[in-house]
Order: structure tokens, then C-alpha cells, then sequence
């Protein structure tokens, strides 16, 4: 479940409803020497010349885990699921697997250049992290509160004000968040990624659960289990958009109000051959049956969207 806040402009959950309006299936292994592209969906993803998040030499994350979570997302060893994403947009070594890589997904973003021909960072990078076991905001959060909440851990300097940042605020399962609208706090770019176990599995986690509309069909196995592997292609698609449509004014198709950005022009879409209700084409591991489409940098497996390929015009996959 994942709402975005204010000028990062990125759907609610448009693209998990998307995905849960036809069966999901298993994927399939993925050959190496298959294309990595799918036929276009639009070819109008127009540039409107507005500023992307080009100003610095990486894109900065700053996490706030509100509930439950925060203990297990931060008890070592191993990295866990989340932070191991975010930290695997760069690789400083050897890469334990071989296959495509979050940096090599995260590639196709660089050919989203500004006005002044400067591409999106090629670097993401987790910049701090804090936690509220405490449930300050309660269990049940109106979506002006999240605004308030993050300008306040600001001005107590526990976060740096970063206006080419993107602050996410991670919910735990037993949390529930106002549907959310495009909303707006100062100079900030905060989203909201909720675990969608609870509530919302079939609209918020295919394909790795059975789809709350069209016909059943058996789920995919999550690698690092549904609610985390479901946050997971949320922020994926956040980090796109963000990165690409900041302040409504960059790249997109469709309505201002509506706009379908690098990750929401390519619903449903992860591997080769997919098709409403079938993600397409993904590697398989043949003793968990744990489906996939990239490894971070520890040789953990994750599942990432497709994205709009300028250069190529469709949607491309990992």
C-alpha cells in the first residue's frame, strides 16, 4: 500500500489495482538470452520541462519506520529486505550472482535528462533512518498528520531538510492511513509505503497474493515474504516516479492530474511476455520456488516493476 505525498505526484494504489484486475500466474525461468522489453503501451511520455531530482549527485532516502517494524527492519544480521534494496542502486564489489541487478534496472531511469541535459542520479543512496515503536500518531493516521509529523523531526534536527531527498514514511501492518490525495508540505517529497498484509493483499501485493478482482489464480512465492516484497515494488515505483515527476511538471503521460510516470505507464508488467493477469517472465529458485527478476548486491532476491524506456519507447524490464 503506497501513497505518495505531494510533488513526487505518484499514484496511491493505481498500480497494484491495475495489477489485481486480472488472474495472476506463475512466472517462468527466464532464458539469458531473451530480450528484456516489452511492446509499448503509449509512446506519448512527454517531457513538460519542469526540474527532476538532478541536483544532487545521488538521490537521498530518509526512512521512518512507524510501528512494529522498525525492531525487526533493524535487527542485524542479515541486512534486511528493505534497507538491502536501497542499498544495492551501487555496487562497490563483486556481485555474488549472476544476473540482472537493481542498478542494472535502475539504468533505463538515467535516460530521463532535465532541461539543461542532466540525467537522474545514477546513485540512491539510505541516508538515516528513524523509528516509532510507540505508535505516536496512534493506529489509525488522517494523511495531514504524516506532513506535520515529518516537518517536525526536521525542525528537532533529527532529519536534514533535503529538497532533492525523498522521505518515506514505512508503516507496519496493524497501521491504517487516510486514502491519500496529492497534498503538500514546504519544500518536502515524502511518501507513504504501508505493508500491505492486512489490509489490502490482493489490491497491494500481486502478484505474490491472490487478486482481490478477476478470476483466482495461485500466487507467486515471495522471496522475503508478501507485505515485505510488496513495499518493496511500491518504493521501486516510488523512486521512478519521484526521480522523474517531482513537481508534475516532468515527465509523463496522460493528465496532469492522473499521470501515468516511468514505473505507472508499465502496470502489471515484470518479466517478458506479460499480460493482464501474468506478470511475465521470472526466474524461479529451484528449491524455495521463490519467483523473482533481480539481486541486490548481497545476492538477495527481489521482484522489480518495468519501466518506461525513452530510448526504446516501451516498457522495459530488468
Amino acid at each position: 500500500m503506497a501513497k505518495l505525498f505531494w510533488r513526487s505526484l505518484f499514484f496511491p494504489l493505481t498500480l497494484f489495482v491495475a495489477f489485481a484486475l486480472a488472474p495472476c500466474s506463475h512466472g517462468l525461468n527466464q532464458t539469458v538470452n531473451q530480450p528484456s522489453s516489452l511492446a509499448p503501451t503509449s509512446t506519448n511520455h512527454h517531457y513538460h520541462g519542469g526540474p527532476l531530482l538532478t541536483g544532487q549527485s545521488s538521490i537521498n532516502i530518509y526512512i521512518i519506520w512507524y510501528g512494529a517494524s522498525y525492531k525487526k527492519e533493524r535487527t542485524p544480521p542479515p541486512p534486511p529486505p528493505i534497507t538491502d534494496f536501497l542499498s544495492s542502486f551501487s555496487i562497490a564489489g563483486p556481485i555474488p550472482h549472476k544476473g540482472p541487478t537493481i542498478s542494472m534496472w535502475w539504468k533505463t531511469i538515467l535516460s530521463y535528462k532535465d532541461k539543461n541535459g542532466t540525467s537522474i542520479p545514477n546513485t540512491v543512496r539510505l541516508i538515516k533512518q528513524l523509528g516509532d515503536i510507540g505508535y505516536s500518531l496512534g493506529k489509525n493516521i488522517k494523511r495531514a498528520k504524516i506532513g506535520n509529523y515529518i516537518k517536525n523531526k526536521i525542525q528537532m534536527r533529527l532529519l536534514p531538510l533535503d529538497t532533492s531527498g525523498i522521505y518515506l514514511f514505512l508503516t507496519s501492518k496493524d497501521v491504517a492511513v487516510e486514502s491519500v490525495t496529492v497534498s503538500s508540505k514546504g519544500s518536502m517529497i515524502f511518501a507513504h509505503v504501508g505493508n500491505p498484509v492486512r489490509p489490502c493483499p490482493g489490491l497491494c501485493a500481486w502478484p505474490y497474493a491472490i487478486p482481490a478482482y478477476g478470476p483466482p489464480g495461485p500466487p507467486l512465492v515471495a522471496p522475503n515474504g508478501v507485505g515485505t516484497d510488496g513495499m518493496v515494488v511500491n518504493i521501486a515505483a516510488i523512486l521512478a516516479g519521484a526521480a522523474t515527476n517531482p513537481f508534475k511538471t516532468g515527465y509523463f503521460q496522460g493528465d496532469v492530474l492522473a499521470p501515468l510516470e516511468a514505473v505507472t505507464a508499465c502496470p502489471g508488467i515484470f518479466g517478458v511476455g506479460a499480460y493482464p493477469g501474468y506478470p511475465g517472465n521470472l526466474m524461479v529458485d529451484k528449491i524455495t520456488k521463490v519467483s523473482y527478476n533481480a539481486y541486490g548486491t548481497s545476492g538477495r532476491k527481489f521482484l522489480l516493476p518495468a519501466i518506461w524506456d525513452l530510448v526504446h519507447r516501451n516498457c522495459k524490464v530488468v
